[in-house]
């Protein structure tokens, strides 16, 4: 049972982040301020939904969160900054849009770069322990689903539809075949057998 808050009294925002082992696509985050007395028997740590749930629980996140926002950062800026960094500015750019300003975050995970002078709180599987947490998870994975589906259909070879750009079969040997899109994150390893491409 996922519990309902960290801190009573506090607003808090629960942030989650999508996509970080991917090797192509943006990485996304979201950030969630759910009322201290949500409730939600279907709500859970988005792995452990299906997709139609994650779908149906979408909706009622938005409809009853006091704030909720999700953000991306590239692959370019991925390959910059490397994914670590760019999972914070993400789940930085999902706060730094939300239009309440939380007094607490708690982050999914067990390190964080401190956003302004927000106190946080890093809970390991914290998807899987608080409702805020769970709800960032599903905004974040249902955005980056839908971010994957449309560029599959530019680029349909990658079978990101049924992958969203992670390393399956199907994904390495597209990139091996065809080559790297400008959504590859090309500071990853994009070929197990190191073989040479040209990019």
């Amino acid at each position: 049972m996922l519990k309902k808050y960290f801190d009573k009294i506090l607003i808090e925002a629960g942030c989650d982040e999508a996509g970080r082992g991917c090797l192509a696509g943006d990485v996304y985050a979201a950030a969630v301020i759910l009322p201290k007395n949500f409730k939600n028997k279907m709500l859970n740590d988005s792995k452990q939904l299906t997709d139609k749930q994650r779908k149906e629980l979408r909706p009622i996140i938005e409809e009853n969160a006091i704030a909720w926002s999700v953000a991306g950062v590239s692959a370019q800026e991925i390959d910059e900054i490397n994914i670590l960094n760019a999972s914070f500015l993400a789940m930085h750019r999902a706060i730094e849009k939300l239009n309440t300003i939380p007094e607490s975050l708690l982050i999914d995970g067990n390190r964080f770069k401190k956003y302004k002078d927000i106190p946080h709180n890093c809970i390991i599987e914290g998807d899987a322990k608080y409702m805020s947490i769970a709800a960032a998870s599903v905004l974040a994975k249902t955005y980056r689903d839908d971010y994957m589906d449309k560029l599959h259909q530019e680029f349909p070879h990658y079978d990101w539809i049924n992958n969203k750009a992670y390393g399956t079969p199907k994904h390495r040997e597209a990139i091996k075949k065809y080559g790297v899109t400008i959504h590859h994150r090309m500071s990853f390893r994009l070929l197990p057998e190191l073989l040479e491409l040209e990019f």
